[in-house]
């Protein structure tokens, strides 16, 4: 079993019926939800939701479901023409949250987690992304570099951001399948993961800030994906 806590990781749980919800504590305020009607809400103070959940952040609503539904990489490649966000040990609840939430609105296909040295599907990233992780398919893999060269192998371009990478980021060709990686909070993508990518993109930074949080970046690139896919931007490129 696991929790979620939060009123709308609980409520997308319960839309998204990928995993099972058993039970719901709820303080008398959170139970009036609309999104709760007809559902069996057991009362409890803010006091004990925190004390079983562990975070103060649950705003009023706790839950017990089952354990989160990892997806499989070949099924994420299996999809027509996939838009994949690969993270590159990034450790930070939130950033990865955070990227789940955009990864999910900007319609990517799925997210790829390493197994060891970084952060999966906890309650706190389901937090931070606003419950999205309860739709976006996320898989975690053994081995990221061996994960990419899958995804070439089944006709993915990989690109990995990189600060001051010489591709900017609106000369890419964004179109069939796409594997976006994004490095490690302030050491960003290990030797072996870039050297994986087909090629290194950068974000132009006019500012006195020498970078730019990973979660940013993601958004950034991840509508700059979007805009590329829907405009059909020819840069020539040849097939991986």
């Amino acid at each position: 079993m696991a929790l979620l806590y939060g009123r709308n990781p609980v409520h997308e749980a319960l839309r998204a019926g990928r995993r099972r919800v058993h039970r719901i504590w709820a303080t008398t305020g959170a139970a009036r939800e609309d999104w709760l009607a007809g559902q069996r809400v057991e009362p409890a103070t803010a006091a004990e939701l925190q004390e079983r959940c562990g975070s103060p952040d649950h705003q009023g609503v706790v839950a017990e479901v089952d354990p989160y539904p990892y997806a499989e990489l070949d099924d994420l490649l299996a999809v027509p023409d996939p838009l994949l966000v690969a993270l590159d040990e990034v450790q930070d609840p939130q950033n990865v949250g955070a990227i789940c939430r955009t990864a999910e609105a900007a319609g990517a296909s799925g997210l790829l987690l390493p197994e060891r040295r970084a952060a999966h599907v906890t309650p706190a990233v389901a937090k931070a992304s606003a419950g999205a992780v309860e739709h976006l398919p996320v898989a975690i893999v053994r081995n990221l570099a061996d994960a990419l060269a899958r995804g070439r192998e089944r006709g993915c371009w990989i690109y990995g951001a990189e600060a001051g990478a010489r591709t900017p980021y609106d000369a890419v060709d964004w179109r069939g399948g796409i594997v976006l990686v994004l490095g490690a909070e302030g050491r960003g993508l290990r030797p072996r993961v870039a050297a994986g990518c087909d090629d290194l993109v950068s974000l132009p930074l006019r500012g006195k800030v020498a970078s730019l949080n990973v979660s940013a970046t993601a958004a950034v690139l991840l509508y700059a994906a979007v805009q590329g896919r829907s405009q059909g931007v020819d840069t020539g490129r040849k097939a991986p």
